[in-house]
């Protein structure tokens, strides 16, 4: 090998290496504040729409009932759906965890959160959203969170993570969403058992119950810790 190759995969190394540091120091600094509370709804949803829209207000509601019954509610920490859903729940007294993410627009810290972090890296802020949650809430929302709710699922489905209640908030707007899911079923692209995975409704209390249901862990027992992913061949065992 030249000496200018070996100089070269040198400097690539030590790119590498402090790439690799960020991205660990990002997704510590996350845990950290996950492990700071016990798991508890996780909302999301577009950083685009007014607080008068009838999403937002759905998410206000969402908010104020799950602090009600004594649940966390962590969001993005952005505006619109996540603003909302803080809103109602810093109302009633209850613990707000806004999960943020610097961008060039859009999306800075809305005034309703008592915990908050800025995340530099979009994975290290999903794998924090996700682990925080023992319950997941979508509202409608742009490629962030059709992004998001696509690797939940898939996640789930491929038995990477817990199966936990996923609902999808807004019969109208996922309406579309599930015929794409119904036409990979009739296309054999996934199982019919996989549309079980998420539930499509407009009744924001069914979040609250699948999270009474669940009850209140302590924080010393988050639904991860413990957690073996299935592989490919026990889950063929399973079929």
């Amino acid at each position: 090998m030249l000496k200018v190759e070996e100089e070269l995969l040198k400097k690539i190394s030590i790119a590498d290496l402090e790439r690799a540091n960020a991205y660990a120091k990002d997704l510590s600094r996350g845990l950290q504040i996950v492990r700071s509370f016990p798991q508890g709804v996780t909302i999301f949803g577009s950083a685009r729409l007014p607080q008068d829209d009838k999403y937002c207000k759905m998410a206000y509601k969402l908010g104020g009932l799950l602090a009600e019954n004594g649940h966390a509610v962590v969001t993005g920490g952005g505006p619109s759906i996540m603003e909302a859903a803080s809103h109602g729940a810093y109302e009633i007294g209850g613990r707000v965890i806004g999960l943020n993410i610097a961008l060039a627009h859009e999306q800075h810290p809305n005034p309703y959160l008592t915990d908050s972090l800025t995340f530099e890296y979009f994975f290290a802020r999903k794998v924090s959203l996700v682990m925080a949650s023992k319950v997941f809430a979508f509202f409608p929302g742009g490629f962030g969170t059709m992004d998001e709710v696509s690797e939940v699922l898939c996640l789930m489905q491929e038995c990477k993570m817990p199966k936990m209640p996923v609902f999808l908030i807004g019969k109208d707007f996922w309406k579309n969403f599930d015929k794409i899911i119904q036409k990979m079923v009739e296309m054999k692209l996934i199982a019919a058992e996989d549309t079980k995975i998420f539930t499509i409704t407009d009744d924001v209390e069914e979040v609250v119950k699948a999270a009474n249901k669940i009850g209140h862990p302590k924080i010393s027992e988050n639904f991860y810790d413990g957690f073996q992913e299935m592989s490919a061949l026990e889950r063929a065992k399973q079929a």
